[in-house]
């Protein structure tokens, strides 16, 4: 088996934070809460961090390449195992992954965009994920998500 190694990426004490936070499911808000910072001081800080995480701009995306990148703590690993999902659903995380709405992934797939977004659904219900954000850790903790699946998009 071959290892695929991404650039680390070193994020600032409290953009690791911020992002940290997001990949539970928190709310920007929220976290700024738990943080004791502003709002505004925190959206600073994640869009900051997406810049150094390879310019994503979409949050579900940057905590995936902050996963891949080792510049957010991994969340331990779960037995994959454990998990069915249907290959409808499979389909869906990498391409959520990349930060592609719900259009987006019915076009890539060729799908209806009514069969994406319940199969988005019924992902985010058999994960046990609060949202897409979330969805990102779960997806990982299972090892669906993986470092190589990352570093085939940012090639």
């Amino acid at each position: 088996m071959t290892s695929t190694i991404i650039a680390k990426a070193v994020l600032a004490p409290r953009e690791r934070q911020v992002f940290e936070g997001l990949a539970t499911g928190s709310t920007l808000a929220v976290v700024a809460l738990d943080l004791k910072i502003r709002e505004g001081t925190a959206a600073g800080y994640l869009k900051i961090a997406k810049t150094k995480l390879h310019g994503v701009s979409e949050t579900a995306a940057a905590i995936a390449v902050g996963y891949a990148t080792r510049a957010i703590t991994h969340p331990p690993l779960l037995d994959p195992e454990t998990l069915f999902l249907p290959r409808e659903q499979r389909d869906l995380v990498p391409l959520i992954a990349r930060g592609l709405g719900p259009a987006q992934i019915a076009t890539e797939l060729n799908r209806p965009i009514t069969g994406v977004r319940a199969d988005g659904r019924g992902l985010l219900t058999i994960l046990g994920a609060r949202n897409r954000n979330h969805l990102i850790t779960r997806t990982w903790q299972f090892q669906i998500l993986t470092v190589e699946l990352v570093a085939g998009w940012l090639r």
